[in-house]
This record gives C-alpha cells, structure tokens and sequence, in this order.
C-alpha cells in the first residue's frame, strides 16, 4: 500500500521549554565543561587546572574506572583496557568494545566522561549539577543524538538540549560580541571537519547551510609527523608493535603543539633525533588544509552565497591553533579569523549560554538544520521528500496522500532518508501501518502525514485519516545508526547521480501516471459499461494495451503521448459519465432550486 501525493507541505517552527543547566562539549579528543551567569561564561578546571579532560577511560582489571589524563597517559604507553575516540561509534546502538574482560558499550563509555566532568562542575561550584545543554556535531544521526542522551541519564544529567558545534560556537561570540550578519565557524577538530554559515541576526541564529570531512582533522596532521618521522629515522612502519604506535603519535602530536609557537621541533625516538622545521611541516599538511577550505567552498555554494557575504570566521577546534590553518583561512576569506575566544573551549562556552538562557530566560533563538532530507515513499519506488536538507529545526511539515485502489483500508507508511530520488538508495528509518481508513474509492480518501523534527533533531512521524480521524505515529530511533562518513558518502551519491536520479524519477512518475489512469478507467468502464458502445470500447482497450506496453519501456516522452492518446480516447464517455452524474443530481429538482 503505497501513497500518492497530492498537496505541498507546509513548515511550523516547535517552540523549546526552558530549564537550568552547564554546557558540555563531548568531544572526540577531549571535552570541557562550561557554566554561565547573566555577565559572563568561564570553563570549569579540575582540581589540577585542566580545562580540558581528555575523552579516554581505562578499565582496570579490579574493576576501577580511570577518566581523563590518567587513562590518556595508559593509552600513550600502548596499555590496553583503554578506550579512546568513542564518539566515532556513538551512532552504532549495539555495538560492544573490548576493555580487558569487560565488554562496554559507547554510551558508558561516554556517560563514565560526562560524570567525570560532572564531578569537577560540582567541585568548582560547590553544588550539586544535574542538567546540562551538550553539544554534538551537526551530522549526527538520530541513534547518535538519542545515544548521546542515554549517556548523560547515566551520568546523572538531564539533557535539556542538545545544540550542534558550530551553532554553539556563533553563539559564545554573537551573544559576547552582539555580532549581526553572516559568519562562518570553521571547526578543525582532532578528527573530524565541520564548516557551518550561520545568520546572526536580533537574537535569531539560523544555520543557513553545513558541510564537513569526517576524515579530516588534527589527527591527520600527526599521522604527516610520524610517517615523515619513521622515514627520517629509518624505521619501517610494519614492524612497529601496537605500544610503541600510542608513543610515536603521542611524540608527533607534541612536536605540533611545539611549532604552533616555535620555528623547529627536535623529536627523539628510540635513541635517535631529527629535526621538524615550521616549513617542512607546513608541507606536510599543506594538502589536509586545502581539503578543509575545498569544503568551505561547498558550503557556500550551498547557502548561495560568496565569500564577501561573510562578515567573520569563528576558529573552533585545537587543530585551528596550527599557523598555516590560520593563515590559509584569513586567505580564503580575505579577512582575519575570530580568535577571540579559546578554540578548545568556545563550544562549550556557547553551550552554557544556551543553559543559562535556558534556565534564566533568553530571547536568543537558535535554528540548527537538518542534515539529509527525510521524507517517505510513494508510488514507483519514489522518494517524497518531507523535509528538505539544510532546513531550519526544530520544524514540522506535513503533507496529505491519498489511496491508490477502491476500498483501501490502510496505508503502509515508509520513512526514510537521504538525498536520492529513489527509495533504494535512501536508507530506510521506519515503517508503520495506519489503519482504518474507510473503503472508500481510490483518490477519496485523505490521509495526512506530519515530520517533526525537535530542538535536540529528533524525529516523529504521525499520519492521519482526515475523515475518521484515525492516527499512527512513530518516533523514529533506528536500532543502527548511521556513521558520519556515510553520511558525507550519501551527500557525495546525490551529486553525482543527480541528472540520473531526476531521468528516473520522471520516468517513473510517467509509469505510475499510466498505471493510475488505466486502473481509475477501467473501474469506471466496468460501472458505466452501457454508457460505451462497443467499438468504443474496443478502441480504448486497445489504447490500454498500448500504454502499458509504453509503460514497459524508457522512452517517458512515448509513454506521456500513449496516455494522452487514451485521454483523448475516453473523453466522449467520460463526458457522458457526468452527464449521468448531473441528471441524477437534479432528479425532482425544480429550475428555481438550481438556478445560482
């Protein structure tokens, strides 16, 4: 049971409630806690003066827990029972991994983080926290944002927002600057690249487009030092031992921080030393950079705009710190970087401005997007897209279908995501049934179907028959997730099959035309039948013949001739059909009743 659209949606922006909270920034490389008041916004240290805690936890054999530095140390010495990067595998719902004996899950692993930076708020503010606004990255997927939610609950936190990065990050400087107009959030983080544009403007910060490498950040630019280190030394990579991996990133990712303020790096390894100068790595790194503002490039193409609509660029990420990331940014944009606040801690600040807002009242309104269309299937195969990429959430649109065949009393309700015209290339979130429509004629009935996207990108899906008010929703937390690099993987398949997919699609829609034409003719034929001579009748049989052999072939322009041919076929007894129709209207009416 398919649907067949018959109406344009329409978008309502969802209201948000308030509640009290600190912001977090669950990071892949490290996290920060963050806690605001009505003048100011300041990152919590723990009881050693690190704002940031490294995002690795050791489990050790006894069955103690180790956050932070301690477990980054055990995981630099090649330790096992250590887990790092576990934000990667936030979309994978059941996923376990390994730490020793144990068997954990990424949500514990995340929510064992999330206390320890609950543990040093507490310890800061000398009071118990128990909300919090975090931070995730503007791709994630509803499993990753859902699973991000699960950990906090086990952290002891309610989650009273979840805001994207960048959208966190415009809004540390547009709320501390009173910035207005257009600005860019370049965020190179250790693993992953987000670029956003975003409009500030009287309190509303909209994300007008989003782009992103999930396979590009810091880590890259550590990966450059230890290969080229390895070659310098004359080490073969394939015969280093997985302790001795931990060391040598742990040793490049030094010498980087070392060149952000000197010209040189000596590194030493296994008894031997070599020296990186400022210019030998900024050509090592040269390509990931330029891969960086490739994808800057995209996001302005896909918000329209050019690189004079750009009032400002906001750095977010360590990664930003490295000089030629600096200066290669101020020359793309042609003008210098917002460097104002830390880029390893404006996310989380911008975090706890939106708590505070929360909790105390703000008239700031943020409107993230929604990353890939999210839509549902109708006739053919096809993809109806219900709410567009790059659309403003929260949101909801709704849009009304109809039955296809005679006495249909349900309708199968298939949702799904994704950029192609086709259902099968999309990725399938859901499937529910709406039941009790009545057996009406096909194309009578109508059956509203809602999208609602929430503040924290979290979806429900709901149908209803408008005559007997019948309703079915979903929310849609899929048992997987999808991976942000198949989401990139997606947007890529979208453009390059894009003048394919459309071919497709329309011939698709010529098939289903034809196919709803001959069933609606031939039920009135078969209810009408001695309203049709018989050599009539023949005719357009022969017509029927010939469209749904058209029907079978490629050719759309052949197919639309066939049906207009039947169209044209059909008129005098379609004609005649309403003529009935109209004669049995005004049976025992008089002149005077029907005149206008």
């Amino acid at each position: 049971m398919n649907l067949l659209q018959i109406h344009e949606p329409g978008q309502t922006p969802l209201p948000h409630e308030n509640a009290a909270a600190v912001g977090i920034d669950l990071g892949t490389t490290y996290s920060v806690v963050a806690v605001a008041s009505d003048t100011t916004a300041e990152v919590i240290h723990n009881i050693h003066g690190h704002a940031l805690v490294p995002s690795v936890v050791y489990y050790a054999p006894d069955g103690g827990i180790e956050v932070g530095y301690p477990a980054k140390a055990r995981w630099e010495r090649g330790e096992e029972c250590v887990i790092s990067s576990v934000k990667r595998r936030m979309h994978e719902a059941n996923v376990r991994l390994k730490a020793g004996n144990r068997e954990v899950t990424p949500v514990e692993v995340s929510a064992e983080i999330l206390k320890e930076l609950k543990r040093n708020a507490e310890r800061a503010l000398g009071r118990e926290v128990t909300q919090a606004v975090i931070t995730v990255p503007a791709y994630f997927d509803d499993a990753a944002r859902a699973a991000t939610k699960d950990a906090a609950r086990l952290a002891g936190l309610e989650v009273l927002r979840l805001i994207n990065e960048p959208t966190a990050a415009a809004l540390a400087y547009g709320l501390d600057k009173s910035a207005q107009g257009i600005y860019a959030i370049y965020d190179l983080g250790g693993g992953t690249f987000d670029m956003s544009l975003l409009k500030l403007e009287k309190g509303i910060f909209q994300v007008l487009s989003t782009a992103g490498d999930t396979a590009l950040g810091g880590d890259d630019f550590d990966q450059a030092i230890a290969a080229w280190l390895l070659t310098e030394l004359g080490f073969a990579e394939d015969t280093l031992k997985s302790q001795q991996v931990g060391a040598l990133v742990a040793l490049a990712r030094a010498a980087k921080h070392e060149l952000t303020q000197n010209t040189s790096a000596v590194i030493t390894y296994n008894g031997k030393s070599a020296s990186l100068s400022r210019n030998a790595f900024d050509e090592l790194i040269y390509p990931y950079v330029e891969k960086s503002l490739s994808v800057c490039q995209q996001a302005l193409l896909d918000a329209k705009l050019s690189i004079v609509d750009v009032k400002g660029v906001v750095m977010v990420g360590g990664s930003t710190r490295v000089k030629l990331v600096y200066e290669q940014v101020k020359e793309f944009f042609g003008k210098p970087p917002l460097i104002d606040v830390n880029p390893d801690e404006v996310v989380a600040i911008g975090a706890a401005l939106q708590a505070h807002g929360l909790t105390q009242g703000s008239d700031n309104l943020l409107l993230d997007v929604n990353p890939l269309s999210l839509g549902l299937e109708t006739m053919g195969g096809l993809t109806e897209k219900i709410i567009q990429r790059n659309t403003p959430i929260p949101v909801s649109a709704s849009q009304e279908f109809t039955t296809y065949q005679d006495g249909q009393d349900g309708m199968q309700i298939h949702v799904v995501q994704g950029e192609r015209e086709m259902v099968r290339d999309n990725r399938s979130l859901a499937r529910f049934e709406l039941t009790g429509i009545p057996p009406l004629p096909a194309g009578i009935a109508r059956v509203r179907v809602t999208f609602t996207i929430d503040a924290d990108g979290l979806l429900t899906v709901s149908a209803q028959e408008k005559t007997t008010d019948a309703q079915q929703a979903i929310h849609v937390k899929p048992s997987y997730g999808l991976a942000p690099e198949e989401m990139e993987k997606m947007l890529i398949a979208s453009m390059e099959n894009a003048r394919g997919d459309i071919t497709e699609r329309l011939l698709v829609e010529a098939r289903t035309e034809a196919e709803r034409a001959i069933v609606e003719l031939q039920s009135a034929m078969k209810q009408d039948a001695n309203l049709l001579e018989t050599a009539e009748k023949s005719r357009i049989d022969r017509q029927i013949m010939v469209l749904r052999n058209a029907a079978q072939g490629t050719d759309r322009d052949y197919i639309d001739a066939e049906l207009h041919e039947l169209g044209r076929l059909a008129q005098p007894f379609a004609e005649r059909r309403m003529d009935r129709a109209i004669g049995t209207a005004l049976v025992g009416q008089t002149v005077d009743k029907v005149r206008p």
